[in-house]
């Protein structure tokens, strides 16, 4: 029995990662989706996917595997995403790892697979499989991996890219050394032992490694028609769609990345090239035994499924619960095996389904604190007359037990409160529970590496006996409420501490040793009594001093420079007295409404910049791009900052800014923004300052719609952050006005230098930067600037949206002197 419990809890994690936070509206399952899962459990089949990023699988291979064939499918991320772009907001790093993670649950629930993560950090493009794997601990993600295949055991591994430079990434094509690898060190009981302590893990050998071969267009195809192939472009009946259609619904939840497809019916062929193992000639698969031959005694189990199929009624779904009860008592019976787990598993979920059984804990607040009560509420109704009986529920530490015998579609409901405990964990993202390494998160549980997400805080387990056998069912406590224009709504619940704190604004930028204001939100979250009075580090380089008190929770202190030069100082925000000083932490909340909420916490820490920048002109207009903070980091450096609109863009309005700033990929945001090229170009020609951060519209091609000369925008891109800058023009204004630009000043940079960097131009841009990565040839698009009339055009591709949130000094600096090319202001 211990063998079982052990399996059942890395069984559930897997399974059930998609349910611990609900999608926002209740799912609804339907007897065309019970009459599906009858049929799979009869398949014994198991098909793990490989790859390196959120929207990098192969969604209609997956769809196919999991709702044709059937298989237990499931899709291995090296990463979580961290290091992409945000289409949809201003979050970036780790808070964009987190919506992209959600946005995989979303993706998963739509075609049917289970999703699994390493511990590895999405640092950005990456060149090369050596850095990626360097950056990595290639060790480390290495042994992720073998778990993740020990753990699920597929029968076949299938790569979405070559271990080469074809996968176009070093992520991509690390992560097909990565599955290469683990493929033999799965099997080998010598590599990563420790592992096969924990129950239910032991060496696992797939059959064979597929290379799963792609088109992805001219100079991209990697296919040929003497490889292994097969249609998963087919159309499911009970599900009213083929593979290609559920594919793009699937890719359609990676908002924050643009992934939406165009839905594709009809034909569709895979290819596939052995890598490993035993070859296959017509089927990925082939060779595999799918079916109940495979466990010691299963074969009575095949007919006994086959006579519930035929059944099935689709009117009377609850008529198939006398025999799924007999089902589950004969695998119950069987010689112990990972197999027995997962499908007594799924025939649990079939009873619950057939019946209609519907399990609610839920609560009426999203938050719950530390030492505080919980009331939770109740509710289990038979909707299909199950003939169910309730005889246990709990939750933590409340139990109680019942006989309560249900009647047909009645809500048995109560409710009870719970004393949360002043040790319980904080709501936490297991990854981001302990400081974080460079390349990878650290994670000390290995029983939670490769899982999507954390457990829930509390969940309420019913004790239910349906037709003689009692039956343990599983259900999150969720917030529970109901929206007057969505509906009803289930969001996660999240614990908290009695007190948070938040800095306003969280970083200050100091331009010319000025003092400055800072305030602390501070939170008594029991909502007894006045909030805690906030300390703060010691910091040597600044003078802080308090200018308010601590009333309604808010505090103030002023600040000011204590050295000369630069520095980045990071102060925390400290609750306790001399005795005991505990770091606080601040509550992040990150919310759209495609994705379950997410909250997460951090150390509450105001960053101050020390960097002595001097700015010239006072007036910006800025137009929004995707994943924007840069309009704060310029209020920070003293800027009036105008947000603009399709509306302001006349040449007339335009005329009162001392410059035009157009955010990352503003001229792919806004369909409007090149029908107002003409109004922009008068506004340069007339003395104004135009500048452009990077962009994808031209990519590739000479382009008017965008500088006053023609330019393209390239994919060329530095990925190394301390890849070396050279100027090619030292005396140009850009470089010494306000501020004298120096080598320092591309010190402590953050990800990477610049992305999609002007290719080709015409002969009047003059190139002012030259950075290339270490072996690669010097690229001189990063800093482009031309003289139009009386004005400046300015194209980079400077990653300022990175750099600027972080802090780093440089940054300010060099920006501070591209606002001020306008000469017409009088700088």
């Amino acid at each position: 029995m211990d063998y079982m419990k052990r399996c059942i809890f890395f069984l559930v994690l897997s399974l059930t990662g998609g349910l611990l936070v609900s999608a926002q509206a209740p799912e609804r399952v339907g007897s065309a989706d019970i009459f599906l899962r009858l049929k799979k459990l009869n398949v014994l089949g198991t098909v793990l996917y490989v790859a390196a990023h959120p929207d990098d699988e192969n969604s209609r291979l997956i769809a196919y595997m999991a709702k044709d064939r059937l298989y237990r499918t499931g899709y291995l991320s090296m990463t979580r995403g961290d290091g992409g772009q945000n289409l949809i907001g201003d979050e970036q790093g780790v808070e964009l790892g987190l919506i992209r993670t959600q946005e995989m649950m979303a993706a998963r629930r739509v075609d049917g697979a289970e999703q699994f993560f390493t511990r590895a950090f999405d640092f950005g493009f990456s060149k090369s499989t050596e850095e990626a794997l360097k950056t990595w601990d290639k060790e480390k993600i290495l042994s992720d991996v073998v778990w993740v295949i020990r753990k699920f055991q597929p029968d076949v591994i299938i790569t979405r890219f070559p271990p080469d430079s074809r996968a176009g990434h070093g992520h991509h094509s690390a992560s097909a050394v990565l599955a290469h690898e683990a493929f033999d060190a799965a099997a080998d009981p010598t590599r990563f032992p420790e592992q096969l302590k924990y129950g239910g893990i032991k060496p696992w050998k797939a059959k064979r490694l597929l290379w799963n071969s792609f088109n992805f267009g001219p100079g991209a195809n990697t296919t040929s028609e003497d490889q292994m192939k097969i249609d998963v472009g087919g159309y499911n009946p009970i599900l009213g769609k083929s593979y290609g259609e559920l594919a793009a619904i699937s890719r359609t939840n990676h908002k924050s990345q643009g992934a939406a497809l165009t839905p594709a019916r009809g034909e569709s062929m895979d290819y596939f090239t052995l890598v490993a193992g035993d070859p296959a000639h017509g089927d990925p698969m082939e060779g595999v035994v799918t079916d109940w031959s495979r466990v010691d005694g299963g074969e009575k189990i095949s007919g006994m499924v086959d006579q519930a199929i035929r059944d099935f009624s689709l009117l009377a779904p609850e008529k198939s619960v006398p025999g799924l009860v007999d089902i589950y008592k004969s695998i119950r019976d069987l010689p112990e095996s990972d197999w027995k787990v997962r499908k007594l598993q799924e025939v649990k979920g079939l009873i619950e389904d057939c019946s209609g059984l519907w399990l609610e804990a839920v609560v009426r607040t999203p938050y719950a604190v530390r030492g505080d009560s919980l009331a939770i509420s109740y509710i289990v109704n038979d909707r299909l007359g199950g003939g169910m009986t309730v005889n246990n529920i709990s939750v933590a530490n409340f139990d109680t037990t019942l006989d309560e015998r249900l009647a047909r579609d009645k809500n048995f409901s109560f409710t009870r409160s719970i004393l949360v405990s002043q040790r319980m964990m904080l709501t936490q993202p297991y990854w981001l529970a302990e400081p974080m390494s460079p390349g990878h998160f650290n994670v000390k549980e290995q029983r939670l590496i490769g899982n999507p997400l954390s457990a829930p805080p509390y969940e309420a387990n019913f004790l239910i006996t349906v037709d003689g056998l009692k039956l343990m069912f599983t259900q999150p406590v969720q917030f529970k409420y109901t929206d007057p224009v969505k509906g009803e709504l289930y969001e996660p619940l999240t614990i908290l501490p009695q007190a948070t704190a938040r800095f306003d604004p969280e970083l200050l930028v100091f331009t010319d040793g000025e003092k400055k204001t800072f305030d602390a939100d501070v939170r008594n979250r029991t909502g007894l009594g006045h909030p805690p009075a906030l300390g703060l580090t010691a910091a040597p380089a600044l003078s802080i001093a308090t200018s308010g008190g601590a009333a309604m929770g808010n505090q103030s202190w002023t600040a000011k420079p204590a050295i000369q030069g630069t520095e980045v100082v990071p102060v925390y925000g400290v609750f306790g007295d001399k005795g005991q000083k505990d770091t606080a932490v601040e509550l992040r909340t990150i919310a759209y409404e495609h994705i379950p909420r997410i909250d997460y916490f951090r150390p509450a820490m105001e960053k101050f910049v020390i960097a002595g920048i001097k700015t010239a002109g006072h007036r910006i207009g800025y137009i929004e791009g995707a994943g924007d903070k840069v309009p704060e980091a310029l209020q920070q450096m003293g800027y009036e900052v105008v947000m603009l609109r399709e509306k302001d863009i006349t040449a007339g309005y335009l005329q009162q800014f001392d410059a035009i700033i157009a955010g990352v990929r503003a001229y792919e945001v806004h369909d409007w923004l090149t029908a107002r090229h003409d109004a922009l170009m008068e506004y340069v020609k007339d003395g104004g300052n135009l500048i452009v951060q990077y962009t994808r519209g031209n990519l590739g091609k000479m382009s008017l719609n965008i500088g006053p000369y023609a330019f393209a925008v390239s994919n060329i891109r530095v990925t190394d952050e301390n890849a070396r800058v050279s100027f090619l023009q030292p005396a140009h204004p850009v470089l010494n006005f306000p501020n004298q630009i120096t080598d320092k000043d591309f010190e402590g940079w953050i990800q990477e230098r610049g992305i999609y960097f002007a290719g080709q131009t015409d002969p009047a841009y003059e190139a002012i930067l030259s950075m290339g990565d270490p072996g690669e040839q010097e690229q001189k698009g990063s800093l482009v600037i031309a003289h139009y009339g009386k004005g400046v055009f300015v194209y980079t591709g400077l990653v300022f949206f990175r750099e600027l949130p972080a802090g780093v000094p440089g940054a300010y600096r060099l920006m501070a002197n591209i606002i001020a090319l306008n000469h017409k202001k009088g700088f």
